[in-house]
């Protein structure tokens, strides 16, 4: 029963739009049991829910879809060293001043000048990986056939993210597989196996991430990681709530100041990657998918910014994120109690006939372009979205210079999306040239 209703879940995740065109066109909301949730779908009242945060809270917002085994739950308390506190909240969980409190020193870390001051590198690293994919062998009858996916958008973003908190490159790989690792075992049903696995590489990135945390503790410098940690961890604690052996080297981090900020970094991994990585990967999947576009961006690179909007708003990496009623509310004509939970659906507002013409048609000419909330609203709007357009601006303008001829492989494999409602995108993408 189990497996059966992990397959149905499975199913709607790889694509929702059947079951979002319906809920738009029902009254009220629609309840969703393989979600277990109400289904906010029309745009109007997503922006209205992203809009009171006080009624709508975040407390639930990403709620895992599976529970570890009791094996992987065992690894994982190895890398729980929070004096058996509670669950710590972190941004996109909390509400009012603690968010506010938690999402200020990223704000200030992903300003418009310290992305401008990354870009740079951002280009660096983008052209290194392109210059890799132009020299890939031949694939399928004598063509060059390489898996985008893999080759490139899980690569690009890891690294940017770890340059903006000043990580040690060396320490990129266990980011990014630890970072892929924990979404699996939380929205996944893995074998037990690869839970253990996948537990394993979970600790090894919480490991990591504590010692950059007592490390720019100790001597802070100019990244988004120190930034975290002044802001969120000041040096005016009691030295006898830290490690008594350290307290002669001056106040240290409590063990719920390292807790907390060992949680807040690893979530603000898998928003500061997974998610550029899945819009890399459906932004070239609909491009291609389209080859009149893609010939068009090719041919007028000005027309890159609208591109990027359209595949945001036509297939969003993060369709929705859950919100719990903290009262008796109406919405949409539905009464909701309190606790009631609720998935905001912004892959179904992209699609909103309301609000776009011909909303299930991928065009990156469309004018005007109705502003979308493909990266949310309000409180909660995501601080890294300029960041994240700018990787997709700089992926574009090589790709569509360095490989005009860009297509869909002939002889790959059919494209599946990946089973997720928070980092959408192709499982794999052959392309060839």
């Amino acid at each position: 029963m189990e497996r059966q209703q992990h397959a149905r879940l499975d199913d709607l995740m790889r694509d929702p739009y059947p079951l979002y065109a319906r809920a738009r066109r029902a009254e009220g909301l629609t309840y969703v049991p393989e979600l277990q949730a109400w289904l906010v779908a029309r745009d109007a009242d997503v922006r209205e829910v992203l809009r009171r945060p006080d009624v709508f809270s975040s407390a639930n917002a990403v709620r895992p879809d599976a529970v570890p085994s009791p094996a992987a739950l065992a690894v994982l308390s190895q890398g729980q060293d929070d004096g058996g506190g509670p669950r710590r909240r972190v941004v996109v969980t909390s509400d009012g001043p603690a968010h506010q409190r938690l999402r200020a020193p990223i704000a200030r870390g992903l300003s418009p000048a310290r992305v401008a001051a990354v870009l740079p590198y951002v280009t660096e690293r983008a052209t290194a990986l392109v210059d890799a994919l132009a020299a890939a062998g031949p694939g399928g009858r004598g063509r060059p056939r390489v898996d985008v996916m893999e080759a490139y958008a899980r690569r690009l973003p890891g690294q940017v993210i770890g340059r903006v908190l000043g990580f040690d490159p060396e320490d990129v790989p266990v980011v990014v597989r630890g970072g892929h690792s924990s979404e699996q075992l939380l929205f996944r049903p893995l074998p037990e196996d690869e839970q253990i696995a996948a537990a394993r590489e979970t600790v090894a990135l919480r490991r990591l991430l504590e010692g950059y945390v007592q490390d720019r503790h100790a001597a802070p410098r100019d990244d988004l990681c120190s930034e975290m940690v002044t802001s969120l961890a000041p040096d005016d604690v009691d030295p006898d709530e830290g490690d008594p052996e350290a307290a002669d080297a001056g106040p240290a981090l409590t063990l719920g100041q390292r807790a907390e900020l060992v949680a807040h970094l690893h979530n603000f991994l898998l928003a500061g990657h997974l998610t550029t990585t899945a819009l890399i990967g459906t932004t070239l999947l609909h491009l291609l998918r389209h080859p009149a576009q893609w010939k068009l961006v090719c041919e007028e690179p000005e027309r890159i910014p609208a591109a990027i909007e359209e595949a945001a708003r036509y297939d969003t990496a993060l369709q929705g994120f859950r919100r719990v009623t903290t009262r008796a509310v109406t919405l949409a004509g539905t009464e909701l109690p309190a606790g009631a939970e609720v998935l905001v659906g912004f892959g179904s507002a992209g699609r909103d006939e309301g609000r776009y013409e011909r909303p299930d048609v991928f065009d990156i000419t469309r004018t005007p372009v109705a502003r979308h909330v493909a990266f949310g609203l309000g409180a909660h709007g995501c601080p890294g979205a300029q960041l994240a357009r700018e990787q997709l601006r700089v992926t574009l303008e090589l790709f569509t210079r360095r490989f005009p001829g860009l297509r869909l492989a002939a002889d790959g494999p059919p494209v599946r999306m990946r089973p997720t409602l928070i980092h959408r995108a192709p499982e794999a993408l052959y392309v060839e040239w």
